[in-house]
């Protein structure tokens, strides 16, 4: 029963959760850890149903649009040309590498290709959480992360829509980078010039709590925008919270929505993806799933750390940002649930994806953990 669930992982994962930040890591961590033990795998206390399927997007939503009510516009502009360089290697890097794994394994070229685009994506909403719990998120650091994580979406989908149309899929390639370029000069204009406009009407409105709904219809319209036109969902929500947060009225959106999101639908995002773990059928894999988990996590790491480094950053500060682009999170899923049904992935190899993207996962924040602090330690020497 769904009412049932929602209070076992209410409970289990504030508690998981003060056990991590207890033991020095962040509480993400055992949100993510309890998950694998309340799913399937262990204890079958929770199931992976639909609606906690929704419920889990709609915390990751929220999660990113918080975080973009907490960026520093200036900041974000001022770092765009780290972001880029950041991004553009952390695609590079882990493509051709990956690329040439496939080939090791005796893939074709396009499955081989196909394998590097996987582990070129990128889902930064576990280490915003990080970030936040480490005072990073307005950081310099905080604002190439994200920026980064944009740039690697857009170029990760676009050249998935290059390979589907190689191997045969409906794909109009033009299309599909025309309506990613529509996404964002509307989400921009309409950002720059209407959403201070939608808030100042809702404002006065003599309702409870008309602001708060104005922000979500805001953040849930934009994430539709955007996963309408092939961008992530999150991204949408994130460009969303960049417009609120630099009107009149973002410090009481904010504090309202994170009420929401952190009360319930956070947890939930984060506990179900321990939830969704399924370990039955990998044993026999399990040479494999270390293999492509080492190559995921060094590539991203390695690549966007030099990125990093080459836009002027320390090099501490530099593997803090790469390990923050370790997760693939949602976004290597849905790319991976594409390439199953385009059979660019094969079955066996897809519960191989699925586990080398929940070890990423887990070893995101506690790896960020590592660097930030060092990053700390040296600036205080």
């Amino acid at each position: 029963m769904l009412i049932t669930q929602l209070a076992i992982i209410l409970l289990a994962s504030k508690l998981a959760g003060d056990i991590s930040v207890r033991l020095g890591q962040p509480s993400v961590l055992g949100k993510l850890l309890i998950g694998i033990v309340l799913g399937p795998s262990v204890l079958g206390l929770v199931h992976d149903t639909e609606i906690l399927g929704e419920l889990s997007q709609i915390g990751v939503i929220l999660l990113m649009f918080i975080a973009g009510l907490e960026t520093d516009l200036d900041e974000f502009k001022r770092t765009g040309k780290a972001s880029g360089i950041v991004g553009a290697a952390g695609v590079a890097i882990p493509l051709s590498l990956g690329y040439g794994a496939g080939i090791v394994l005796g893939m074709s070229n396009l499955e081989a290709i196909f394998l590097g685009l996987l582990l070129s994506a990128t889902s930064v909403s576990i280490s915003v959480q990080a970030l936040k719990e480490m005072g990073k998120l307005q950081s310099r650091e905080g604002s190439v992360i994200l920026g980064a994580a944009v740039i690697d979406d857009v170029l990760v989908i676009v050249a998935l829509a290059f390979v589907m149309s190689l191997a045969g899929g409906d794909v109009n390639l033009t299309m599909v980078i025309l309506k990613k370029v529509l996404f964002f000069i509307v989400a921009i204009v309409v950002g720059w010039k209407v959403v201070p406009i939608i808030l100042r009407k809702f404002a006065p409105l003599r309702v409870t709590e008309s602001l708060i709904s104005a922000g979500l219809i805001i953040c849930f319209t934009f994430s539709y925008f955007a996963e309408y036109t092939g961008v992530a969902a999150i991204i949408g929500a994130y460009i969303a919270g960049v417009a609120i947060s630099v009107t009149d009225y973002k410090h009481e959106i904010f504090e309202k929505v994170e009420t929401i999101g952190y009360s319930i639908f956070v947890p939930v995002f984060f506990t179900s993806i321990g939830v969704t773990a399924e370990f039955s059928g990998i044993g026999e894999n399990w040479l494999l799933i270390i293999g492509l988990s080492v190559l995921a996590i060094v590539t991203k790491l390695v690549g966007c750390a030099f990125g990093a480094k080459t836009a002027g950053f320390n090099w501490n500060s530099s593997f803090g940002i790469g390990a923050a682009m370790v997760s693939r999170g949602e976004v290597a899923l849905i790319i991976a649930a594409i390439g199953l049904e385009a059979n660019l992935l094969k079955q066996d190899m897809f519960a191989v994806v699925v586990a080398v993207v929940l070890v990423t996962t887990i070893v995101t924040p506690p790896m960020m953990k590592i660097f930030f602090n060092r990053d700390k330690e040296t600036a205080q020497a």
